[in-house]
């Protein structure tokens, strides 16, 4: 049983998102009795968000669930600086062309995830360069910067980690959080968004904002984060050796998308399921229950339900059916990653390892000497065994993918 009385605690306690609260009572009591704006930030630097991002694009959906306004910010101004927050060196600088390319097709993901419109508890998506941008630095030096102490700064684990292992920080990057903070107090003005929300490791930022609203404007405002997601075995979430596992269908299949999911460790299916499915509660306890070659048939409904919410039913039920043939029926789809000869040819060792199958050349000729990599169903054993287009490379029993000229 929760402990909180409004149904947006409620909400994000039972499903396993709250890690941090600057003040439950508080935030309880308001969401109880009014809509609550609350954003959540995100720096545009890919074109893409990826599964790491997946907890707060989620925790805006259940504020919206619960009946409160969650606002989106694109940090088209702070993804100038980049956050240095458990970062061990500075991002790169990108272009503002880049930036702005990245922002328009990030937004794209947020359509599938929220309601955007005028009304109470509809979305909306701001981006903070409309207000950094503008910023001149004399007054805002006086302005803002009188607020924040040095000292304290320092102190924040963002900033205490690269200090700590002499790892050079630049002033850019140490202005990071001071700017994070504005943007609370900006939306607090714009928009009575009183919560930010954000992983574990924006504590420190959200603080600083909490605490420039109320200097500035005497407005009382809340913080929560979540808890860092990790996998059963201490992995962190969406880690493969393929890379990233993004949102974007143009930057990852839909296919792979859902086999990222079917393939979730047996002890990580019911923590899933609430965290990124809409799936009941009941349900998913009775299904986290299940044990044996059951439990693939809970790994098959995270990953039907994660998937039609980031790419729609109907590519879900592609991917589905695809590792459905795949499977049970060794068949190729075209819905199969893919890897291409290219003009001097594939091995099938090079092949794996272009795939992701295996993390390098040397993982795959070892797996190869074991006799668990396949062309077209027979097993493979020559390092050198030449690849044609169409040929179907499977790397033990779940991996599959397609060679394309």
């Amino acid at each position: 049983m929760s402990q909180y009385q409004s149904d947006l605690l409620r909400l994000l306690d039972e499903r396993g998102y709250i890690h941090q609260l600057t003040d439950a009572e508080g935030l309880d009591a308001l969401a109880a009795k009014q809509v609550v704006p609350g954003y959540i930030g995100f720096d545009p630097t890919a074109s893409s968000l990826h599964v790491g991002s997946l907890v707060q694009i989620m925790m805006l959906r259940r504020m919206q669930q619960a009946g409160h306004k969650p606002i989106v910010l694109m940090g088209g101004g702070t993804g100038k600086i980049g956050d240095p927050s458990l970062r061990d060196e500075a991002r790169s600088l990108m272009t503002v062309e880049k930036i702005n390319e990245n922002v328009a097709s990030i937004k794209r993901v947020f359509e599938r995830f929220l309601t955007f419109g005028d009304g109470p508890s509809d979305a909306i998506m701001v981006d903070n360069a409309e207000w950094l941008d503008r910023l001149e630095y004399i007054p805002f030096l006086r302005d803002i910067g009188q607020h924040f102490s040095v000292n304290r700064m320092l102190s924040f684990d963002s900033v205490k980690l690269r200090l700590d292992r002499e790892q050079s920080l630049s002033f850019l990057e140490f202005n990071y959080m001071i700017l994070q903070a504005y943007d609370f107090l900006e939306l607090s003005r714009r928009a009575a968004c009183r919560l930010q929300m954000g992983g574990s490791d924006q504590w420190g930022n959200i603080v600083n904002g909490i605490e420039l609203a109320r200097r500035v404007d005497g407005t009382h405002v809340y913080g929560l984060t979540s808890p860092l997601i990790t996998t059963a075995d201490g992995g962190k979430m969406g880690k493969t050796a393929r890379g990233a596992v993004w949102l974007n269908a143009d930057a990852l299949a839909p296919y792979d998308y859902w086999q990222f999911w079917r393939n979730t460790q047996d002890a990580d299916v019911g923590r899933f399921m609430r965290l990124f499915t809409d799936l009941p509660l009941d349900e998913i306890a009775r299904l986290e229950r299940l044990e044996g070659a059951e439990i693939n048939d809970a790994k098959k409904m995270l990953a039907d339900a994660a998937s039609a919410m980031a790419h729609g039913a109907e590519a879900a039920e592609a991917a589905a059916e695809t590792a459905r043939k795949t499977f049970e029926e060794g068949a190729s789809d075209a819905n199969l990653p893919t890897v291409s000869l290219g003009a001097e040819g594939l091995t099938v060792v090079q092949a794996n390892t272009a795939l992701g199958f295996a993390a390098s050349n040397k993982e795959a000729r070892r797996k190869l000497e074991e006799g668990a990599i396949r062309v077209n169903g027979e097993v493979v054993k020559d390092p050198h065994h030449p690849l044609k287009p169409g040929d179907k490379v499977s790397f033990g029993a779940k991996k599959h993918g397609l060679v394309v000229a």
